[in-house]
């Protein structure tokens, strides 16, 4: 087994030390930090990601997955750093204001950078106002916004809503999720997607940066 095959492996198992140990060696074998990550780590998170998505594991393997992920990462950054290599794109999350669930929206955020994408994660109860805010700051691709509760449902299309008065519309792509938001509400309030679940949400974010 070559070492980038042995580096999915290892992610899959979740064995941050493995995949840290692995990472070191492909460094020092000279691979390209580029291809470290799309073949090994990527990869990696990608079969993780479609397991998890056919019920094969669960959330606790994902999380012992993405450890593992972040453990390669933090070798590979400043290499891909200094060769400027890009990622696939800015990714903004949080939870809508008045809901302070944080499980789904984490797992959204850990799938993306699995994928190549770089996520700022605003936390829960995260108000339109300071979505705006960020979306300005940072310059994100896509916005991701989450709720749990049908009750703070109408914030999501608050921060829409900004959004356009702000002009920023044109220049961010906004993706909602949540047990309670559906398609047909994503359409309603005028945001350009809905993930129904992580896996998805990775699919519809690649789908709106390509």
């Amino acid at each position: 087994m070559d070492i980038l095959s042995a580096l999915v492996a290892e992610l899959e198992r979740g064995d941050d030390e493995k995949v840290a140990e692995l990472t070191r060696r492909a460094i020092a074998q000279n691979l390209a930090p580029r291809d470290i990550l799309d073949h090994g780590l990527i990869a990696g998170m990608n079969v993780v990601g479609e397991k998890f998505r056919t019920r094969e594991i669960f959330l606790p393997d994902v999380l012992l997955a993405a450890k593992a992920m972040y453990a390669g990462m933090d070798l590979l950054k400043p290499l891909l750093a200094k060769d400027g290599v890009p990622t696939r794109g800015r990714v903004v999350l949080g939870t809508v204001q008045g809901d302070l669930h944080d499980i789904g929206k984490q797992l959204v955020g850990i799938m993306l950078r699995g994928a190549g994408f770089e996520v700022i994660d605003l936390g829960h109860d995260v108000a339109p106002a300071r979505f705006v805010a960020a979306v300005k700051e940072l310059q994100p691709a896509v916005l991701g916004l989450s709720t749990l509760l049908t009750t703070t449902m109408p914030v999501m299309r608050k921060v829409v809503a900004l959004l356009k008065e702000e002009g920023l519309a044109g220049h961010v792509k906004t993706i909602v999720g949540g047990a309670p938001v559906s398609a047909e509400f994503a359409r309603e309030i005028g945001a350009d997607t809905y993930g129904y679940d992580a896996a998805n949400a990775v699919e519809r974010v690649s789908a709106l940066v390509s």
